[in-house]
């Protein structure tokens, strides 16, 4: 593996107006991993999210991907660089029909390689079935759980490293959600790095490699999911004993699935909580 994590970030500060929401954010992220951010509402989850995307200038502190700083750069020009959004409520274009939202989060590959375009459309509903028989349909007609699908289609649409996954979980019933989940672990098993921001602690554990926890703008608390101490983290989510139990199940279902060697080894470690 690469010494240079794929996504770098260190000492983000930002907020809005008077208040300041991150308090000197860090974390890194591996290419091929699938990491998560977990907090309480609040804590600064999303935030951070839109300030990698670029939708949220930083104050203070570096965004990198693959070593280069990106943290002055655009919105556009982050996708161009790699880096694609599954904004959380998942944000489809209701009037515009499942093919020609795919076409919109084409639109950096289109003007780069035009002729990639249809392939890639191919393989997008080739992936996602629901799609490619919806196709004409207008988005807004779409079930949650198919409108979380067409999202996340869309936002591969131009060929990333990385995905950024802001609460896939919400407002979907649970069948729906092991669905989906299903759908963003074989995604990144194909290659893609991602970074996601769950509330579903239980459901969010048992898919992810890396988890950061976070509190009042900071991450206290970050390492793989399976040697993470269970009781620090419902202290820090501020979760009772029966959920508890669930991150504790999450914890050693990923710990039975270590066998797969993609992954480094690291210890969990508290975070420098900086300001």
């Amino acid at each position: 593996m690469s010494a240079t994590p794929l996504l770098e970030v260190e000492g983000l500060k930002a907020g809005f107006g008077v208040n300041t929401v991150l308090h000197g954010v860090g974390l890194t992220v591996q290419a091929g991993e699938l990491a998560g951010i977990f907090g309480l509402n609040g804590a600064g989850k999303s935030v951070t999210m839109k300030v990698i995307a670029g939708m949220v200038p930083a104050r203070a502190g570096t965004v990198k991907l693959d070593g280069r700083d990106i943290t002055r750069l655009s919105p556009e020009a982050r996708v161009k660089a790699g880096i694609a959004n599954v904004p959380q409520g998942r944000q489809v274009f209701p009037d515009m029909t499942v093919e020609q939202n795919l076409r919109l989060g084409a639109y950096t590959l289109r003007r780069r390689d035009k002729k990639r375009y249809r392939g890639l459309l191919d393989e997008m509903f080739t992936r996602f079935p629901i799609l490619g028989e919806r196709r004409r349909q207008a988005a807004g007609t779409m079930s949650g759980g198919e409108q979380a699908s067409l999202a996340v289609a869309r936002a591969l649409m131009s060929e990333p490293r990385l995905v950024l996954v802001d609460e896939p979980s919400a407002g979907l019933a649970p069948i729906i959600v092991e669905r989906l989940f299903q759908i963003l672990h074989d995604v990144n098993t194909s290659g893609v790095t991602m970074l996601m921001v769950e509330q579903n602690v239980t459901f969010g554990l048992q898919l992810v490699d890396t988890a950061h926890v976070m509190q009042s703008g900071r991450i206290v608390y970050q390492g793989e999911v399976a040697t993470l101490d269970r009781d620090r983290v419902a202290e820090y989510l501020g979760i009772g004993r029966l959920l508890g139990s669930g991150v504790a199940k999450a914890a050693d279902a990923r710990s039975r699935k270590a066998a797969t060697p993609r992954r480094r080894a690291a210890r969990p470690r508290p975070a420098a909580a900086t300001d």
